[in-house]
This record gives structure tokens, sequence and C-alpha cells, in this order.
């Protein structure tokens, strides 16, 4: 028997949010050292949330490095 899809654990119900409330502006604004204390709240800054890609790093070097591995592991003829 599977389980209900309204029975999610905490986990899966966090996603990634494009748009931040009023409250998380101002704090992001705040560690980008860019709201000062008893500024105005209209008309604030745009402040993007951007995901970071998961990974990174260039396939062409995993390649060359992968084929470096396969050489230094392969035994010597003689």
């Amino acid at each position: 028997m599977s389980m209900d899809t309204s029975l999610r654990t905490g986990s899966s119900l966090t996603r990634h949010k494009n748009v931040l409330n009023r409250a998380e502006r101002i704090a992001r604004l705040k560690t980008l050292e860019k709201w000062t204390e008893g500024g105005k709240v209209l008309g604030m800054p745009k402040v993007g949330n951007r995901k970071p890609k998961a990974g990174g790093g260039s396939t062409k070097k995993k390649d060359e490095a992968a084929a470096g591995d396969a050489k230094a592991a392969a035994p010597a003829k003689k």
C-alpha cells in the first residue's frame, strides 16, 4: 500500500522561493549592508534570491581526469 501524498515529511515540503517577503528582504539587505535602521520600507531595492546549482565544474575536466586515472591504473607492459 502506498502512502497518501498529503502525508509528506517536513523536508520535502520546503522549496526554493523566488519571491521573498518583506522581513526576508530586509534580512538579506542587512547581510549585504544595504539597509540602514529606520530606512524606508516602501521603495526597497530588489533582492535576488537565486538557487545555487548543485554539483558544478565542467564535465570536460572530469573526463580528462578520469582518463588520466585509467592510464595510471593500467599495469605497465614490459
